[in-house]
């Protein structure tokens, strides 16, 4: 059963875990949060008003600790930048790095990232969205539970503007080959090259993402854009 919007209703794109709001994440979230949060809504989110201007749009669905994204969005103030995560040390986290980098292009919902793009996104809305490691969920009886699906992957494509682009990485070879299979399928998109990408530079490399090089670990990038 899908919805208007093609996305299946019971796709999710998190799993919640327990984690501890450190004191520098709690003070980012009451004394940045107020500037940065975007309160999950059931209707369409006006873009401009939220970040106060016009500019090209990048949604980030699963930041983490938000170091990558704060490092693209000080790195690129010409974009704005809205990152979707549900656990709360991440966002402080993030909203710590806001702070002190004095970003301004960065927006945060606190909330199920399915939800947001089916509710609060309009189409072709977006410039690019990037989905950086998400969950392998390497045991192959779970890979049902994986975030790259057919229906997300369609939902995702309906909310880049053409011309925009879909930037997915993992360093779980069979979850790249999925990705790669799921993304080729997809009327919407069209890759940049022939399989996997090299690193964009605007991707930066995280300690873990560099731990993992070291140690001879593979990583793998693709990038999609959306047909004219």
């Amino acid at each position: 059963m899908t919805d208007a919007s093609g996305a299946h209703p019971r796709i999710r794109s998190y799993v919640l875990r327990a984690g501890r709001v450190g004191p520098g994440q709690a003070r980012a979230l009451a004394e940045i949060g107020p500037q940065c949060m975007v309160a999950f809504q059931p209707g369409l989110l006006d873009l401009d008003a939220a970040f106060g201007r016009i500019a090209p749009r990048i949604l980030e669905i699963g930041f983490g600790m938000g170091e990558g994204l704060a490092e693209i969005a000080a790195a690129h103030p010409e974009n704005d930048y809205l990152g979707v995560e549900v656990h709360t040390p991440g966002v402080g986290a993030l909203l710590k790095q806001v702070g002190e980098r004095g970003l301004t292009n960065v927006r945060v919902v606190q909330h199920d990232a399915v939800e947001v793009l089916t509710r609060m996104l309009a189409p072709a809305s977006l410039a690019g969205i990037h989905i950086f490691f998400p969950d392998p969920w390497h045991k192959k009886r779970h890979h049902k539970r994986r975030l790259i699906q057919a229906p997300l992957v369609a939902l995702l494509a309906s909310r880049i503007r053409p011309g925009g682009y879909l930037h997915l990485a993992t360093d779980w070879q069979d979850y790249a080959e999925q990705m790669l299979a799921v993304l080729a399928a997809e009327p919407l998109l069209v890759n940049t090259v022939a399989d996997y990408a090299p690193r964009p530079a605007t991707r930066p490399l995280t300690k873990f993402e560099q731990r993992g090089i070291r140690l001879g670990h593979g990583v793998w990038d693709l990038v999609f854009t959306r047909i004219e």
